[in-house]
């Protein structure tokens, strides 16, 4: 008899126990690995994980104070609720008008490798002072916020816990940065039904959300860009949204041909993080499906993967069910408020 390859045995050895309806095929369980969720969650070695650090990072994340009128928070735009956004298209400035970008998640963030849509911050810890000092969002200048929590009994109290080895002043723009960064790194996805399904729970999630996901992986080819347990590859692609004078990455790298590029988003809590892109302008799942199916502009810079699929209407359906199965559960949606120093 002839040998079969040991791939092909493989997949024989892993075929997926979930049900399926007549005449289609099971799901891998090599495919359903891909998606597994990791055990534990990276901190860098200049920053690690403590107590006292993430308890601190809270506070400054939910405290108003740390922006300029004493109004704006880092949760004021990254709302537990509405799957760490905002659920506007595009946040009001505090200079007037709007910003230029939607709002992205902060899911699952310990695990990025670029920050903002443009990924021109390459470190939670860079990221996290740039909405602090910029005019548009919180308008704090740096120096007076150092000078106003160094005023506050508690915070010298929260930093010196948090960095104890740390010469005076304890409290300064770096470890702020790393204490937001400590806190945002904890902010993890709990177990969605998807990930029970991937677990062995065969009866996790529907039949339609199970056809929904073979799409994903095949015909929608929505998992070449949207790949691995979070749900993105965290790359760059022009998917051909309307030109708002938004260069993206071109601007980051100065080059044209990067020009239109923005990050892949993870597509964890999607269904209750609308509107969507990193412009805010699609306002629904059904409108995502209907820009891959078609509905882009063609320019030189789009992206090779950008090929209109045609879905039928059954097909749109399953693949919403699936993406539905990553909804965080409303049990795990609430976030307590920290006390904060007065």
């Amino acid at each position: 008899m002839r040998r079969l390859r040991p791939a092909i045995l493989a997949l024989s050895a892993l075929a997926a126990a979930a049900p399926t309806t007549a005449g289609e095929p099971p799901t891998p369980a090599a495919l359903k690995a891909q998606y597994a969720r990791p055990e534990t969650i990276p901190f860098p070695e200049d920053n690690p994980r403590s107590p006292a650090r993430v308890t601190l990072g809270k506070q400054l994340f939910f405290d108003e104070r740390l922006s300029g009128g004493n109004d704006t928070a880092c949760a004021t735009c990254h709302i537990p609720a509405l799957g760490w956004e905002d659920g506007e298209r595009l946040t009001e400035s505090t200079g007037g008008g709007n910003l230029k970008r939607h709002t992205p998640t902060i899911w699952n963030r310990a695990w990025g490798r670029t920050f903002f849509w443009d990924g021109s911050a390459r470190s939670l810890e860079e990221q996290a002072l740039q909405p602090i000092r910029n005019p548009g969002e919180m308008n704090q200048p740096m120096p007076a916020l150092m000078d106003e929590l160094r005023r506050i009994p508690g915070y010298r109290k929260g930093f010196r816990a948090a960095f104890p080895d740390a010469e005076a002043p304890v409290i300064t723009a770096a470890r702020l940065a790393k204490a937001i960064a400590t806190y945002e790194r904890t902010v993890v996805q709990p177990q969605t039904a998807f990930d029970a399904w991937v677990d062995g729970d065969g009866n996790a999630i529907s039949e339609a959300a199970r056809r929904g996901f073979r799409l994903f992986n095949g015909k929608a080819r929505c998992a070449e860009c949207h790949s691995g347990w979070n749900f993105s590859s965290g790359a760059f692609h022009d998917i051909g949204l309307p030109d708002t004078g938004d260069r993206g990455r071109g601007a980051v790298l100065d080059l044209p041909a990067a020009d239109h590029m923005f990050k892949v988003p993870t597509l964890r809590d999607i269904a209750r993080r609308a509107p969507y892109m990193h412009d805010g302008s699609l306002p629904n799942l059904q409108a995502v499906l209907d820009h891959y199916q078609g509905g882009f502009v063609r320019r030189e810079t789009l992206s090779a993967d950008m090929e209109a699929i045609a879905l039928t209407d059954r097909e749109e359906a399953d693949l919403i069910a699936f993406l539905h199965t990553l909804t965080t559960p409303p049990a795990a949606r609430g976030v307590p408020r920290p006390e904060l120093p007065q």
